[in-house]
C-alpha cells in the first residue's frame, strides 16, 4: 500500500496585472515640458562637441557634462505638471476551493 500524501497544495492564483481605468487609452509618461528639456540638452551637447572641435579645452567639457549629467536627467525626472496616472484597478484574488481551506 502506498502512503497517503498529506501535504497541502496551495491554490494557483492568477498574477495580478495592472489594468488602468479607460484601458483603451495610452498614457504617455512624458509631456511637452520633458521634450523641451531633452531638446535643450541635445543642443547643449551639440554645442559642446562643436566647441571641442574648435579646440576649447575648458568650455567644451563644461557643456558636455552639463548636457549629459544635468539637463538630460532633469528631462527624464521632472513631472510635466500632468496628473499622476490613475491607480490600477486590482482584481480581487479568487477564493480557494473549500477543500483547500485551512482548519478542517
Amino acid at each position: 500500500m502506498a502512503k497517503e500524501d498529506n501535504r497541502r497544495i496551495k491554490p494557483q492564483l492568477k498574477p495580478m496585472g495592472k489594468t488602468y481605468k479607460g484601458e483603451g487609452k495610452s498614457v504617455l509618461p512624458f509631456t511637452k515640458k520633458n521634450y523641451m528639456w531633452f531638446a535643450i540638452g541635445i543642443v547643449v551637447i551639440v554645442l559642446g562637441y562643436i566647441t571641442l572641435g574648435y579646440g576649447s579645452i575648458t568650455l567644451a567639457p563644461i557643456l558636455l557634462v552639463a548636457g549629459y549629467c544635468v539637463i538630460i536627467p532633469i528631462a527624464i525626472i521632472i513631472n510635466g505638471g500632468k496628473e499622476k496616472p490613475k491607480e490600477p484597478v486590482r482584481k480581487e484574488a479568487e477564493t480557494p476551493p473549500a477543500e483547500f481551506k485551512s482548519g478542517s
